[in-house]
């Protein structure tokens, strides 16, 4: 597991957000409006910000379990890949979020690569289902 502190300010927040409340209003603020999101689980990105905080709202509720970690952070400033790992049923899900964030400290491109093969396949069928969910209590 990495520090949880002394990063970049864009890097820190995140960090912040992340081992903090994971509250919406939160993520919203640190979200550009035409944020790109690009799912490993979704071939198109996804533009804007209300379907941004819904992927990473399902991405919270599936990845991050108890068992998910940041195990190395590489921070640019106005860039960062941070590693992760985790456990879903049973399988070690091991995977990168690469955020970029413009001169305001508002993340413009959020992309997730998941590997291995059986990890992705774990998180494909997680998300799917909570997406469902989520959009289910939507309507």
């Amino acid at each position: 597991m990495v520090a949880t502190t002394g990063y970049s300010k864009n890097v820190q927040r995140w960090m912040d957000y992340f081992h903090g409340s994971h509250g919406p209003a939160e993520l919203s603020g640190m979200l550009h409006d035409d944020v790109v999101f690009q799912s490993p689980v979704v071939h198109t990105p996804q533009e804007g910000k209300a379907i941004t905080m819904m992927y990473l709202g399902a991405a919270g509720q599936t990845l991050a379990n108890d068992t998910f970690r940041y195990v190395r952070v590489f921070d640019c400033g106005d860039k960062a890949v941070l590693e992760f790992e985790c456990e879903m049923d049973g399988i070690t899900v091991n995977g990168i979020d690469m955020i970029e964030w413009d001169a305001d400290g508002l993340i413009t491109d959020f992309k997730v690569m998941v590997r291995p093969l059986k990890g992705m396949q774990a998180v494909h069928g997680a998300m799917k289902a909570m997406l469902e969910q989520m959009k289910a209590g939507q309507g």
